[in-house]
């Protein structure tokens, strides 16, 4: 691929990370225009998700440092301050919907993670 297409491909995407970076079936936190970000490595299915590393409810950015799994077949990550679980494809709470996280839409290519930049 040229150059010329790799910046076209990615004129509205924004470089995070390499996909190594993030353990399997972990998180780690990324700082992205001034915003922290948690990328969730869901090795089982070889798929990046985003959200907010805040806990609203913990009121702390602790949320890449929680645990994946699934709750009722939702992939869920659970905030280690007060365990409630965050759906990482909508960012809902489990245990209080009016609850969220932002979500960011993420893609890898080339072994980068990359997030959608919005004007």
């Amino acid at each position: 691929m040229t150059d010329c297409l790799l910046n076209k491909t990615h004129q509205t995407w924004g470089y995070l990370c390499e996909f190594n970076d993030i353990p399997p079936n972990s998180g780690i936190c990324v700082s992205y225009q001034n915003q922290q970000i948690a990328l969730f490595n869901v090795n089982t299915i070889k798929k990046v998700y985003a959200v907010s590393n805040y806990d609203p409810i913990g009121k702390a950015n602790v949320i890449s440092r929680g645990i994946i799994g699934t709750i009722n077949e939702q992939l869920v990550v659970a905030s280690p301050l007060f365990k409630q679980h965050f759906n990482l494809k909508t960012g809902i709470c489990i245990e209080n919907p009016k609850v969220c996280l932002n979500i960011y839409a993420i893609r890898v290519y080339s072994n980068a993670v990359w997030i959608k930049k919005y004007p």
